[in-house]
This record gives structure tokens, sequence and C-alpha cells, in this order.
């Protein structure tokens, strides 16, 4: 989502706009930098310049080129190697003698009655809620579809507005490491945002997790209003996806 400091999951929706309000901190464009470089090109030579004479150099990142850039990030998240998974029991059992890391995995686990806890390696995460807070306005609870694709437009944000993302989630089986959320938002097919929130760890237990994302404020302005695309993942340190969310939203003068 967007949002003028950063997109959290709709906090990330103000950072998308182009042209947005001049009080913007963010908007996924830096206008300094662009102003820099237009002004290191302009000292350098005709020569380089221009292909030949009347004829610029096109400095226009394509579309493909933009995905192709997202899709070389996740790979290299994908390269990290991690240690071998283990059940809840053999976490609790590996390392007895250290004080430390005992105090620490029973400060992790709770109140999780270990032998009620089916062995298997991989933890299992659910996202059961999502929703949409601000003060101007009553909670917006957002349908998950089963395959993670809401038809049509998903939700509309004012502009100017302050609101924050809040997602509930259960786990279960096992402890989820480095459980994140990320997200990335496209304008009219341009990519003007992304974003990653780690969350942390969790151990699985019978009550629901629940966490808000930092407060955001929409963008305003002419170019800020209008249609977006969004993909929102939520992702292990294994790069295991829970839950891939691809939805549409606007940003409009009002509520809807």
């Amino acid at each position: 989502m967007l949002s003028q400091n950063s997109y959290g999951f709709y906090g990330e929706l103000t950072t998308l706009s182009v042209g947005a309000d001049p009080s913007s901190k963010n908007m996924g464009f830096d206008e300094n930098k662009e102003t820099g470089e237009k002004s290191n090109v302009a000292d350098h030579s005709n020569e380089e310049n221009y292909k030949s004479e009347g004829e610029p150099i096109s400095r226009q990142v394509s579309e493909t080129s933009i995905y192709a850039a997202e899709e070389e990030e996740d790979e290299d998240g994908s390269k990290i190697q991690l240690g071998p998974q283990c059940t809840l029991k053999e976490h609790l059992e590996k390392d007895k003698d250290d004080e430390s890391l005992r105090r620490w995995k029973e400060q992790l686990l709770g109140s999780v009655d270990v032998n009620n806890v089916a062995e298997i390696l991989d933890p299992e995460v659910k996202i059961t809620c999502l929703s949409i807070i601000s003060p101007d306005k009553d909670d917006i609870v957002l349908p998950i579809p089963e395959d993670g694709n809401p038809k049509g437009l998903w939700f509309t944000l004012k502009e100017g507005s302050h609101y924050r993302l809040k997602f509930t989630f259960e786990v279960c089986n096992n402890i989820v490491s480095g459980l994140k959320y990320t997200n990335t938002v496209w304008k009219t097919g341009v990519k003007v945002d992304s974003s990653k929130e780690m969350l942390g760890t969790f151990s699985p237990q019978k009550e629901p997790y629940t966490h808000e994302m930092p407060e955001e404020t929409t963008p305003s302005g002419l170019f800020a209003r209008g249609s977006y695309s969004a993909r929102s993942k939520f992702l292990d340190d294994d790069n295991k996806c829970y839950l891939e969310i691809n939805y549409t939203f606007d940003i409009r003068k009002e509520w809807a």
C-alpha cells in the first residue's frame, strides 16, 4: 500500500504516487536525486549526451527490466542457507545444560504444551484477518480469498488520511523463524515502491497473534489519486511463503 514514509502493508500505500503532496517525505521518488542526475547529464559533452545530432540517449527503464531486477532480488534472498530444522521437542532437548539458552527457549515457547504439539518440522502460519485502521473511518476488514487474489478493487484509501494495517495470524506445529511481511506496489505498470517489515520469531500457540504496522499517511494530490496494483507476501527465514496476495486499490478524494 502507499504511505508518505514507507509502504507497510498499508503503510506502504502512500509512497507510491508521483507528484504527491509536497509534504510527503517519500513517495517512492527522490526529486533531489533526479535533479542531480539531470544536472550531471547536462555537464557531459554533446558526444556523450547524444548518439547522433538531435538524437538524445534514452534513459527510460523498461517495465521488463524492472520486473527482472525484482526477480533477482527475490533470488538473492532464497540463497540464504539455514541449519537443519528441529521439532519443538528436539529444540528443548538441545543445549539443555546451557542455562541462558534454556531460559530463552522457555520465554519463546511460553505456556506451549510440547506434548500436545505434533512432531512436524515445518511450522504452519495462517493469516486469518487483515484490517485497515484509521481514526477517520470504521475499521475496514479485508476478506482473504483462498487463492489469495481478491477479485476487482480490494479497498479504497482517502488521500491525506492516517491509517495503519493490522493483521491476525496463527502459528501451529513448530516455531516460525524470521516471519516477515513484504509489499510491492505498481502504478500504470511501473514499480513505485517496495518494502519489507520483519515481524519476528513465533512459537505455536492456541491464541492468535496480532500485529499492527506503523501509522502511515496516504499521499494526496492529483498525481497521487488513481488505481494501484500490489503484491504482499508473508515469508519466513527459509523464504517459505505462507500467503501471497495480489490485489488492486484506489486512492481517492474520499473514502469509498
